[in-house]
């Protein structure tokens, strides 16, 4: 079941979903979530106090408005371009991350921002 949740990111709402898989679940039960994300090229991630495995199917690299999380960081991570790992357009993790969901507003905007940023996840 997808669970609805906006993404404020220096608060701009973006609309997105979680999946239905187990990692996902562990982030929702966790909601509401805030941290003083840091930025790695256009990635936004954070440390998140969720200890879950590296998924069966976790993978590197992910498409724009992508979200995973990074088991190594315990990390949210909100993909909106490329990555200082990427060897084209799509956006690739540091190593392999669970894949637990989507913005489904544009998020190409904070490809105009510098540094970290404050954010939080909620249930829609």
């Amino acid at each position: 079941m997808l669970i609805p949740i906006i993404v404020r990111i220096d608060g701009t709402d973006y609309r997105g979903e979680l999946n239905d898989s187990e990692t996902a679940a562990a982030v929702a039960a966790a909601l509401p979530l805030q941290g003083a994300a840091s930025r790695w090229g256009d990635e936004y991630y954070w440390s998140i106090g969720i200890d879950a495995d590296t998924a069966d199917d976790a993978r590197a690299t992910f498409g724009v408005g992508e979200l995973g999380y990074w088991p190594p960081g315990d990390a949210f991570c909100i993909f909106f371009g490329q990555t200082p790992a990427s060897s084209g357009d799509e956006p690739v993790m540091a190593s392999a991350g669970n894949p637990i969901g989507w913005i489904t507003d544009d998020v190409t905007a904070p490809r105009g921002t510098t540094g970290g940023a404050s954010i939080e996840v909620r249930r829609a």
